[in-house]
């Protein structure tokens, strides 16, 4: 009988020592009391974490799962397995650490490795950085010069855009000018522009733009403007007409007002110390009388003011008194009077030329002609670049707003009557001298307009006389005026025209203290003395006689000439009077004569009377 095998049974494996299966109860509940210390204890930084490190394996031990708190192993007895429970440990407020154990307080940054992420994108903006680069210089090397170039100074412009420089305050700027004659020795005139604000004037901030036949003047009767073009039969001068050519060179019109040539041509025309020192008052009265904005009142603040304010007819003639005995913005005694003056001119004037938008209706014309005259004269005395512009747009105006009569009046291309033609003769002559573009055909127009003026007798040929309008009667003051045209359009000295109508001013119309007319005397004193000889000679013994006698020389107008008694300085005021005066005071070199010696020598046996 064989014997039976007995089935395998399972024995359990031998129990541990009692005293092995409780420290590992231990343990398990150290490592429990440990991951209830990771977690964040109060009063710490959310950031920081709890390390246990144990001191058997010396390796960081990560959390444990809260599954595995209340798994633990229990006791292996019969080959079955029964959970032990553990008993609740109690959690402190701060980590708890064991005597096997050691803590160590870390930051996530310095726990975590690095970021794979991180690493990745870094490597990819890198290659990115490389790749354009490389075509950049691709680019670079493969573009045509012209590019290459034009990279390379915006470059160099830009790093000089961005290159900043200390500036200190703007000094004296000194300018030393020399004025004189090729033989005369004169001495350096110094002078100083000091960095200068001019006070704006409230009412001329903004200029006024006009049209010549709208707003201001208002025409009654439409031009037609086809009318005004020229033809060569309408200015093809007659066999009696004498010749339209300019009667002296541009650069000597002004020549005599300063210098050596100045005392010679004072003493050759007559001039004296007297008409000098009256001279010199009459200055001072209008620098005294100058405003603060740089312009000139025609009403105020001396006695005696116009009925009517015309700052701009009151600014040019004050200009035009001190330009006359030698003074500009750029030299002379009052040189920073005239840069303050022109300054405030130029301001009045507007895109068309105007400057005298704001004076009254009968004025206007007068004075943007007076106001031409000043800018003309003092680009042409000199040469200033800055004032070129302003000066040629008001020849520009002026050529524009002749009428289809040939002269001038108070609408633009409308009528004409000689007084305001005048006034724009010279100041287009001056413009001529200085140099400026003008119409050739405004002069021979002009001529034209005072053949329909002068006074008809027996012959043309021989008239003496002129009127203020066509078809009026002829007056003194404007046979004054119109001869002296006559002298600039080209007129021979020894036309009987010319030496019957002057010498016929002087016998009829003398200078008469008690008859003053400084306009008439104006013009009368300036024909008179062009023409030269005996007329002129015996027309100054009076002149400057009289002249400076009736000159103020006391009290707070000391220097100027009341208006009272004169045939217009009621309506024009004590600044009218004054300016005028000092014109005909400084005759003697305010323009160069226009006749020669020797054809005044030639004509004087036809001079006697």
């Amino acid at each position: 009988m064989h014997a039976t095998t007995p089935p395998p049974v399972a024995v359990p494996p031998p129990s541990p020592p009692r005293t092995q299966g409780r420290r590992a109860e231990e343990l398990r509940a150290e490592e429990l009391r440990a991951e209830e210390s990771c977690t964040q204890v109060p009063g710490t930084a959310p950031e920081t974490s709890v390390v246990v490190r144990t001191e058997a394996s010396g390796v960081l031990a990560p959390p444990v799962a809260r599954e595995r708190v209340n798994a633990v192993p229990g006791r292996v007895a019969g080959g079955i397995v029964r959970p032990v429970k553990v008993p609740p440990v109690p959690v402190t407020r701060g980590p708890v650490v064991h005597p096997s154990t050691r803590t160590e307080v870390r930051s996530d940054r310095e726990v975590h490795e690095p970021d794979e992420r991180t690493e990745s994108t870094w490597q990819q903006l890198s290659a990115f950085l490389i790749r354009g680069l490389a075509h950049v210089h691709s680019r670079i090397v493969n573009a045509p010069e012209w590019m290459v170039s034009l990279v390379f100074h915006v470059v160099v412009l830009l790093v000089l855009a961005l290159i900043t420089t200390s500036s200190g305050a703007v000094g004296r700027i000194v300018l030393t000018i020399e004025q004189g004659d090729d033989d005369v020795t004169t001495e350096l005139a110094e002078f100083s522009l000091d960095p200068v604000e001019f006070d704006e004037v409230a009412e001329a901030d903004t200029p006024v733009d006009t049209d010549l036949d709208a707003e201001i003047f208002e025409v009654e009767t439409p031009v037609n403007l086809a009318s005004l073009t020229p033809t060569l039969e309408t200015f093809a001068p007659a066999a009696n007409m004498p010749s339209t050519e300019k009667a002296s060179e541009p650069q000597n019109m002004f020549a005599g007002r300063s210098g050596a040539m100045k005392q010679k041509l004072l003493k050759a025309s007559g001039g004296t110390q007297a008409t000098e020192d009256a001279v010199a008052l009459g200055l001072e009265w209008l620098r005294r009388n100058q405003l603060k904005d740089g312009s000139w009142s025609l009403s105020g603040p001396y006695a005696h003011g116009a009925r009517n304010e015309n700052q701009v007819s009151a600014t040019a003639m004050a200009m035009l008194a001190f330009m006359g005995a030698g003074s500009t913005h750029r030299g002379g005694q009052y040189r920073k009077v005239l840069w303050k003056a022109v300054r405030w001119l130029v301001k009045q004037q507007d895109r068309q030329g105007f400057m005298a938008a704001r004076s009254g209706d009968h004025e206007k014309m007068y004075s943007q002609a007076q106001a031409m005259i000043a800018l003309c004269e003092l680009y042409a005395m000199t040469g200033d670049s800055w004032i070129r512009p302003y000066a040629q747009s008001a020849c520009d105006f002026a050529c524009a707003a002749q009428s289809p009569e040939g002269g001038w009046r108070y609408r633009p291309r409308f009528d004409s009557d000689t007084s305001v033609t005048g006034w724009f003769l010279v100041g287009l002559k001056s413009g001529e001298a200085a140099g400026l573009d003008v119409d050739r055909y405004v002069f021979p127009r002009v001529d034209g307009y005072l053949n329909s003026v002068q006074e008809k007798g027996a012959s043309d040929y021989y008239t003496v006389g002129y009127s203020y309008r066509i078809g009026e009667a002829a007056s003194p003051s404007m046979t004054a005026e119109a001869l002296l045209c006559r002298q600039y359009l080209g007129w021979h000295r020894n036309m009987p025209g010319m030496r019957n109508g002057l010498a016929s001013l002087k016998q009829n119309h003398p200078i008469n203290p008690r008859e003053r007319d400084v306009y008439y005397w104006y013009y009368a004193t300036q024909a008179l003395h062009h023409f030269g000889g005996p007329l002129w000679t015996q027309w100054n013994d009076t002149l400057k006689v009289e002249l400076p006698a009736s000159q103020d020389l006391v009290g707070v107008e000391r220097g100027s000439w009341a208006p009272h008694g004169d045939a217009w300085g009621i309506y024009a005021g004590r600044l009218y009077t004054t300016c005028f005066s000092l014109y005909c005071l400084e005759v003697y070199y305010r323009h160069m004569p226009i006749y020669s010696p020797q054809e005044i020598a030639a004509g004087e046996e036809l001079d006697e009377v």
